[in-house]
């Protein structure tokens, strides 16, 4: 099977490719004899319901970046002539990232668009997991301050983090008793309209924040990122360090609960997170983690995704 592939991401120039999924992906992809489009989300457009992007046919190499891509001449591409869109543009997930779904979804089932655009659109991490309230650390979601200040005061240590916020961006540990909260509150209702994500804090956090991919529904394997000394977050890019982590018995529980609901919305490849056996994300719009996964001895993920892909073409 030879698939016409449609890469919706961030300039493959701004990657690092040595822990880049959606790079993984591309790699794989071209192992199989897809043919690979490459276009940046600022150039989607629709005309008459006809969706196109400004799109390089694109040839990728596992080197090191910078000599790790070739691209051809850009074109017009109608990308209802692709068989498969992968939708993998980094987050925030704001009114832009909600547009190009509805953009994408105007394509979709006919051209295959990885993870489904309506379900991305309703499904954003830190909301789709308040579904099961039951696996998840005390959670409120507000703007109001006197619920904020209420929920600091019966559970002590909290976290605070935008609700569309991506990469640890923007994620602060309030100690109980520490006088930052009402300032914090202040520069959150400055620089978000939307209600905030209030948790509070797991200790286990420095054990690590595990991250485990399920692909079509199954779990495949966990990384866990081990936060840098001096930091609540344990995000990679921030200094987190990744270990190959099987997965536990309660992890393997919490995955099989959310399982019909990743199946009912159709998603290909998803990452959770889990902290001390408690789920905090459920991350639809651009999971990472599978390159890490690989070089530390894993499955190639990458497979298992494409393996998906072309069932459902098939």
């Amino acid at each position: 099977m030879s698939l016409k592939v449609a890469v919706q991401m961030d300039h493959v120039a701004t990657i690092n490719p040595r822990g880049d999924s959606t790079f993984a992906m591309m790699l794989e992809a071209q192992a199989r004899g897809h043919e690979l489009l490459h276009y940046t989300p600022d150039t989607l457009s629709m005309r008459d319901n006809t969706v196109s992007a400004l799109a390089q046919p694109i040839t990728v190499t596992d080197a090191e970046k910078g000599q790790h891509f070739t691209l051809g001449e850009a074109r017009r591409v109608d990308l209802g002539t692709q068989d498969v869109v992968l939708m993998r543009q980094d987050p925030p997930f704001d009114m832009n990232y909600i547009t190009l779904t509805h953009l994408l979804e105007r394509i979709h089932p006919r051209t295959l668009v990885v993870n489904p655009p309506a379900a991305v659109r309703n499904a954003p991490e830190k909301i789709l997991v308040t579904e099961f309230p039951d696996l998840m650390p005390p959670t409120l979601v507000t703007r109001d301050r006197a619920e904020i200040h209420a929920f600091r005061k019966e559970h002590g240590n909290i976290i605070v983090k935008p609700l569309y916020g991506n990469g640890g961006a923007g994620v602060f540990f309030i100690q109980e008793g520490d006088h930052n909260l009402a300032s914090l509150l202040e520069l959150f209702e400055a620089n978000y309209r939307e209600p905030f994500m209030i948790q509070k804090y797991l200790p286990d956090v420095r054990k690590g924040d595990k991250r485990i991919i399920i692909i079509d529904g199954e779990p495949v394997m966990g990384l866990n990122r081990i936060p840098a000394d001096g930091e609540a977050r344990s995000n990679m890019h921030v200094g987190g360090r990744p270990e190959l982590s099987p997965l536990t018995e309660r992890e393997q529980e919490i995955c099989a609960r959310i399982a019909p609901a990743l199946k009912a919305r159709d998603m290909i490849f998803v990452g959770i997170d889990v902290i001390g056996g408690y789920l905090t994300e459920i991350n639809v719009t651009s999971p990472t983690g599978i390159r890490e996964i690989k070089r530390f001895g894993g499955p190639d993920i990458a497979v298992l995704i494409w393996d998906a892909i072309e069932k459902r073409r098939a």
